[in-house]
């Protein structure tokens, strides 16, 4: 069973920083795709960020240019760099984790077998 567990959750004034990070254990790390989801109050979770088992990234429109995703295979844990954040930012950051190989698209939430409880990002303007 995978776990993950998120960390690095603020809150931050616009224009500032925040490195998230996502800690997996019990599971194939490595092999899996690993992304970041967010929820702001009353919406939907949406797409962030992922990066494909073989190191392909992904970005949501919104984020490109200012976020980056990265993996440390070495410590189980993949990061989440956001820079030049946004009062739009404001959510609930979730980590979650493909099955082994998996190969589609990295954007649906229900293509992730595994989930993090979530950090909270707060950007003030």
């Amino acid at each position: 069973q995978v776990q993950l567990v998120e960390s690095g959750g603020g809150l931050v004034q616009a224009g500032g920083s925040l490195r998230l990070s996502c800690a997996a254990s019990g599971g194939t790390f490595g092999k899996s795709g690993m992304g970041w989801f967010r929820q702001a109050p009353g919406k939907e979770r949406e797409f962030v960020a992922a990066r494909t088992w073989s190191g392909y990234g992904y970005y949501q429109d919104s984020v490109k240019g200012r976020f980056t995703i990265s993996i440390n295979n070495a410590k189980n844990t993949v990061y989440l760099q956001m820079s030049s954040l946004k009062p739009e930012d404001t959510g609930v950051y979730y980590c979650a984790a493909t099955r082994p190989w998996y190969s589609g698209t990295y954007s649906p939430p229900d293509v992730y077998d595994y989930w993090g409880q979530g950090t909270q990002v707060t950007v003030s303007s």
